[in-house]
């Protein structure tokens, strides 16, 4: 019986993803039915069926929609003098410590209304819709007080009505000690446990809790009352881990069983057994790790040899990753933590997916949504091999 599909690719190449060797498919076809992935394989194989719309894929390679878990999009104001101050041999701790760093953008945001804070991170937005980019998520955690974090969602939110992108929200009320409460971090805490995390829930503004656990922003402890409260009211947990120092964060997050822990530049093998052992994904930063001239590096051989799944995200905001750019995270993930290509597309498609709780997109297979990015290149290792341009020739997203 013949089958009605409502578009069908042929003479593509398929980097599916979904096994070893990119999932390659040479010489494929990929069909679609209601936004959803109806057949792939082959295009000798192509069973008998009609299709409304048939395109060629002009022999270009075909990937998922690429997926950045882990951004700072919503802020207000620029930070670029900092930038001069850092290359003149501050460091960011020293900024942070100074009043500047996150604190200023707060400030900035703060100030700013949410038709201007909408249009600038549409702005930055658009340039990762024109390489690819299909799902964002994108954090709160510049306002830390609650009418502020709330204004963050609500214009992380319009992004995903108003654009061509899925859109996941994090709440990160425990990023930094605003002004008002310094020398008061409990408080603080108190404030974002007892009300911030309640709200957001109960707005339905975030999919997700996120906290900053280092010296320079929240204790161990302080983090374990946030997760509790997200724990309580229903929402999953990320965690900026273990970047500047090794505070056991990376286990922290693995013992509330986080969908990822991002940065992990100072993560011990202890760390790295119990992610392994909780499912929760290494997002890797490459951006701020350049930005920040850091030197120190993730454990990616640990990653690989405790089957740690690694993501790979833009971590776009204005203090330590003004990146704009999906694909050349890629290159920096290859060149600076010594991934091979095809970890780096992995790391933005299905191990993204994963670090973002999404079981429907990040690979090319039946059922899965219909995100799709046709590259004109001749092979996916292209995707990490260029340093600018952008080969991305279509995308086409699942409504």
């Amino acid at each position: 019986m013949n089958s009605m599909w409502d578009s069908l690719w042929v003479n593509v190449n398929l980097a599916t993803m979904a096994g070893p060797g990119y999932g390659a498919i040479e010489d494929g076809a990929i069909a679609i039915v209601g936004g959803r992935i109806a057949w792939v394989g082959k295009r000798s194989d192509l069973p008998s069926a009609t299709a409304r719309e048939t395109r060629d894929g002009n022999g270009f390679w075909m990937t998922p929609g690429l997926i950045d878990c882990h951004t700072h999009l919503v802020f207000g104001g620029e930070r670029w003098r900092e930038f001069a101050l850092r290359l003149e041999g501050a460091s960011y701790e020293e900024i942070a410590r100074a009043g500047g760093g996150i604190l200023a953008t707060v400030a900035a945001t703060r100030a700013a209304d949410e038709e201007s804070l909408f249009a600038s991170a549409a702005k930055r937005l658009r340039p990762f819709l024109a390489e690819g980019v299909t799902t964002v998520e994108v954090k709160s955690g510049y306002g830390l007080d609650l009418e502020s974090e709330l204004k963050m969602l609500r214009v992380a939110r319009r992004l995903g009505r108003e654009l061509p992108v899925s859109v996941r929200t994090t709440f990160l009320g425990a990023h930094a000690v605003p002004p008002e409460y310094r020398g008061r971090q409990g408080d603080y805490v108190d404030l974002v446990v007892r009300e911030m995390v309640p709200a957001v829930a109960a707005e339905g503004l975030a999919d997700a809790v996120d906290a900053f656990c280092e010296g320079i922003a929240f204790t161990v402890e302080e983090t374990e009352r946030v997760f509790a409260a997200a724990k309580a009211a229903g929402l999953p947990v990320k965690l900026h881990a273990d970047q500047l120092s090794d505070s056991g964060a990376a286990a922290l997050a693995a013992t509330y069983e986080a969908l990822s822990a991002d940065h992990l530049e100072c993560t011990t093998e202890a760390g790295v057994e119990a992610m392994a052992a909780a499912g929760t994904v290494a997002v890797l930063l490459p951006g701020a790790n350049y930005f920040l001239r850091e030197t120190r590096r993730p454990p990616v051989e640990l990653f690989r040899k405790h089957g740690v799944p690694m993501a790979i995200a833009s971590n776009c905001n204005p203090g330590s990753s003004p990146a704009l750019s999906l694909l050349l995270m890629l290159s920096m993930a290859c060149t600076l933590f010594r991934l091979t290509p095809e970890e780096a597309l992995a790391g933005v498609t299905c191990n993204a997916a994963k670090a973002l709780g999404f079981d429907d997109r990040g690979v090319l297979t039946p059922g899965r949504r219909a995100d799709l990015v046709l590259w004109d290149v001749a092979h996916p290792a292209e995707l990490s091999y260029w340093i600018g341009g952008n080969p991305c020739r279509e995308v086409v997203r699942s409504p």
